[in-house]
């Protein structure tokens, strides 16, 4: 009996459906990170839950269907530095989220599509004309703006989420590199897995377990929402093309902003939105302008 297929539009919506749980799962990945490391664990130690408890459910979803050869790489060198640049700006950020309100944090890392439009120059080889040269600079103007280095606003933790912003950056580069080249499963295992083994030594060093019960849920659940969010993420780009999913991300900065105040009793400042919608703005011309280049070299 034929499989039946999903019609297009379907196969769309459920794309973006499951990106957009994506995102909120994301958001949820920092803060169970800001409280643990409020808590009084190590960010290397939330790291390192992030991505043990990630790898354990990779394992369990692609091995059984794969085998062994779900960890056989094509481009080992490349699976290492993506997943080095992964879990350095991983624990970047969870370092800088210990003194910094989980909505400047997401804010910043919006910039992460601009960063990638300038690092796809010397890093693939790729041509980018003078309007998204322009959007890159209004890009990190929105930066500049929710950092605020002029003013008491800023905190020195602001640059080591200026370190993740360029960890997660050469993370995308390579994927976009590997993508047609290892499977799915191969890139999941080799992220989560060599992140695991190159923490756990940093983690045990250091181990503090949780001593409230909401510690111990977030101490459980930091990997589940990593690992769930990522296979989501996965799953969506399957279904849809990524020029339609890519603006999905910037639903992060509502669920950035009420999980500060619902967790955290934060709230974001003027100067974080306003930042935000520049980087944002700024964000999605580049894709627009992507979009439209891939229009025109398809008719061509």
């Amino acid at each position: 009996m034929a499989q039946t297929v999903a019609p297009r539009e379907e196969r769309i919506l459920l794309g973006l459906g499951s990106m957009a749980l994506a995102v909120m799962l994301f958001t949820m990945i920092d803060t169970s990170a800001k409280w643990l490391v409020l808590a009084g664990l190590s960010a290397m130690q939330v790291a390192f839950l992030r991505y043990a408890i990630h790898f354990l459910l990779a394992i369990v979803v692609f091995v059984p269907r794969e085998g062994l050869s779900a960890f056989r790489s094509h481009s080992p060198k490349l699976q290492v530095l993506r997943s080095a640049s992964l879990f350095t700006g991983t624990c970047l950020n969870f370092m800088a989220l210990k003194y910094l309100p989980i909505t400047v944090t997401t804010t910043i890392m919006f910039a992460g599509p601009i960063l990638v439009t300038l690092l796809a120059i010397p890093m693939l080889g790729e041509k980018v004309g003078r309007h998204r040269i322009a959007a890159v600079c209004v890009g990190f103007l929105g930066v500049i703006v929710v950092m605020r280095p002029w003013g008491t606003g800023f905190h020195p933790a602001m640059l080591l989420n200026l370190g993740a912003l360029v960890g997660a950056s050469i993370y995308f580069l390579m994927t976009r590199k590997l993508a047609g080249i290892e499977n799915n499963s191969t890139s999941q295992l080799w992220a989560s897995g060599l992140a695991t083994f190159c923490l756990a030594p940093f983690a045990f060093s250091q181990w503090v377990w949780p001593t409230e019960t909401a510690d111990w849920v977030f101490f459980l659940l930091i990997g589940i929402f990593g690992g769930t969010a990522h296979i989501l993420a996965t799953s969506a780009h399957r279904l849809a093309d990524a020029s339609i999913l890519a603006p999905v991300i910037y639903i992060q900065i509502f669920s950035a902003a009420f999980a500060g105040i619902v967790f955290f009793n934060t709230y974001p400042t003027a100067w974080t939105m306003c930042g935000g919608l520049i980087i944002i703005g700024a964000g999605v011309y580049i894709w627009y302008r992507e979009r439209q280049a891939k229009k025109r070299k398809y008719h061509d």
